[in-house]
């Protein structure tokens, strides 16, 4: 019995890992958002965009860097939201595992 709670003291702390690694790619993605969002705002009010290629800064058609920064604000939701299920899963077996141990511990 005790090297099943080993094994399940175990895969707890790898669930554990797993889910601060996500935890942090979803904050990552967060700021990302938060970035495109504040330039899509910024660009309502201008006349001219400029983009970044490289090492320089580029003047763009303001509609065409508009529709880029939609679909990548549209990209960063769908993986916020994919992180935001892998996290509240990992969360829920985790849940479930630490359940398991304390009953065995009784």
């Amino acid at each position: 019995m005790a090297e099943d709670q080993s094994k399940q003291l175990q895969e707890l702390q790898v669930l554990e890992q797993s889910l601060s690694s996500i935890s942090m790619q979803k904050q990552n993605i967060q700021m990302q958002a938060t970035e495109i969002e504040s330039a899509l705002k910024e660009l309502e009010n201008k006349d001219k965009a400029f983009k970044i290629v490289g090492n320089i800064l580029i003047e763009a058609d303001k509609a065409t860097l508009m529709e880029e920064l939609n679909g990548k604000k549209e990209i960063a939701e769908l993986r916020l939201k994919t992180f935001e299920k892998q996290e509240s899963k990992l969360k829920e077996k985790m849940q479930e595992l630490q359940n398991d141990v304390m009953q065995k511990m009784k």
